[in-house]
């Protein structure tokens, strides 16, 4: 279907590592705000979450979605609105966004499973361009305009979400949530199963697997955590636009997800943060930026080809 190389292949018995690469990381994530703007770290581990969560698809159920930006942007416009029109906390809000994009995983990832290959591919990229119409024209998300100025509130009525050092902690507590039920998914009887059915649908259905019931709660897992990451950017940036749902933000986590390192832990979220502080500091390039991404995509395919973290786990035998 592609010619994107394969997931890594890390030792099995040591998911010691993976751990041990997590904390790493989290630690650097917790002293970032020393060196790095708060506000934007907070916008980018949204994107480090979607990117988390589009890899336990592809990168672990070897489904390849084109449309992953519908469960993102429908579940910044659910947020928003439940946040600003309703006059929901923030929490609410945030679950509403992701219960929301779930609802909408189930739906479409029923019809979608039902083939594979490109097909299944086209068929969520088809979906998907069906949610960005919707967003376009319902009344409630104002079309072009989006839903602005979206309160941020308080964090169970005791968070002050309105500082930006507060906000950040807060975004990375759910982002390390996030991460760390990938991680258990992963390495759980249900993702080594689903893993099996990655490598050899056939022989996993002999065995007795239903796949296609696998398939969907993989979807459904993945469209929840990618409507929290959804949900949470709209609480950060205080709005919600077709940005996140249009076409282009699936290709984006595509290119995410690759830079950093198909089926790794945190190969994808180390990838986003890349790709988003490139969109951020290059910047001033204008259109530019867009080739500059182009290009390091080609010389990342061409020298990387299981990612970044994904080279590094195969040259060192390890599991990140």
């Amino acid at each position: 279907m592609t010619d994107i190389a394969p997931p890594a292949r890390v030792p099995a018995e040591k998911p010691a590592t993976e751990l041990i690469a997590m904390l790493v990381f989290g630690a650097l994530l917790v002293a970032a705000p020393a060196t790095v703007y708060p506000f934007f770290l907070a916008q980018a581990l949204c994107m480090a979450l979607f990117a988390s969560a589009f890899n336990l698809l592809v990168g672990f159920a070897g489904l390849l979605s084109f449309g992953h930006a519908m469960f993102l942007g429908g579940a910044s416009y659910i947020a928003a609105e439940a946040a600003k029109v309703w006059g929901w906390p923030p929490e609410a809000a945030i679950l509403a966004g992701t219960l929301a994009a779930a609802l909408l995983g189930l739906a479409s990832g029923a019809l979608s499973i039902r083939r594979q290959g490109i097909y299944f591919s086209m068929i969520t990229l088809a979906l998907a361009q069906l949610v960005y119409f919707l967003a376009l024209q319902a009344p409630f998300t104002h079309g072009e305009d989006g839903i602005q100025a979206v309160p941020r509130g308080k964090l169970f009525g005791l968070i002050d979400l309105s500082n930006d050092l507060t906000l950040y902690y807060v975004v990375l507590a759910i982002f390390l949530f996030g991460l760390f039920a990938i991680y258990r998914i992963v390495h759980s009887p249900f993702g080594t199963v689903l893993k099996a059915i990655r490598e050899n649908e056939t022989r996993a259905i002999s065995l007795g697997y239903r796949a296609d019931q696998y398939k969907l709660t993989a979807f459904v897992l993945s469209a929840a955590l990618a409507g929290l990451a959804g949900a949470t950017k709209a609480i950060v940036a205080q709005s919600a636009t077709l940005t996140d749902v249009h076409w282009t933000m699936s290709g984006e986590v595509i290119l995410m997800t690759l830079v950093g390192g198909m089926g790794t832990i945190v190969g994808p979220a180390i990838g986003a943060l890349i790709i988003v502080s490139m969109q951020n500091y290059l910047s001033t390039f204008g259109q530019w930026v867009t080739v500059i991404q182009g290009a390091i995509f080609v010389v990342s395919v061409l020298s990387f080809r299981r990612g970044l973290i994904g080279e590094i786990a195969r040259r060192f035998k390890l599991s990140l």
